[in-house]
């Protein structure tokens, strides 16, 4: 290796090479040093990256059940304004229509005539990725309503 010295009124004054000069000042890596030392980190952080990504998921989750609450209630409400027999079970049904399976096994659907809309209530628990690690006892509620076709 070759180094160069500069000083502020010569410039550079000489250059050296560290490799042919034998004692303390040479530059030599120690034996083993940090090889593996990446590997060992990544390995060391692994867990903790994906708890994180599981986390993150979870949340995702959770979101996507705020929606598919909504959009089910708005569906159930649309289905049982126009019905003209059986206004609860059409709303029933087409608010279980579109949602996935892991949704509708526990899904809630209250439908009723309110002040000139009809309304409906879907309750949806929060799907959770991997059962055994925790428990989100959370249940997500979607409300909406739509006037009354006589």
């Amino acid at each position: 290796m070759t180094t160069t010295t500069r000083t502020a009124r010569t410039g550079i004054r000489g250059l050296r090479d560290l490799r042919k000069r034998p004692g303390p000042g040479r530059l030599r890596r120690p034996r083993g040093g940090d090889r593996g030392q990446t590997s060992v980190e990544f390995l060391g952080m692994t867990p903790f990256i994906i708890l994180i990504m599981l986390v993150l998921w979870e949340c995702a989750l959770i979101g996507y059940t705020f929606s598919l609450a909504g959009n089910a209630a708005d569906v159930g409400a649309r289905k049982g304004s126009g019905a003209e027999y059986g206004a609860d079970a059409a709303c029933r049904a087409g608010a279980l229509k579109d949602l996935p399976d892991a949704w509708s096994g526990a899904a809630r659907v209250d439908c009723g005539r309110g002040s000139g809309l009809y309304e409906a209530t879907v309750t949806l628990k929060v799907p959770v990725l991997v059962p055994g690690l925790f428990d989100l006892d959370i249940d997500i509620d979607g409300e909406a309503g739509s006037a009354l076709e006589d």
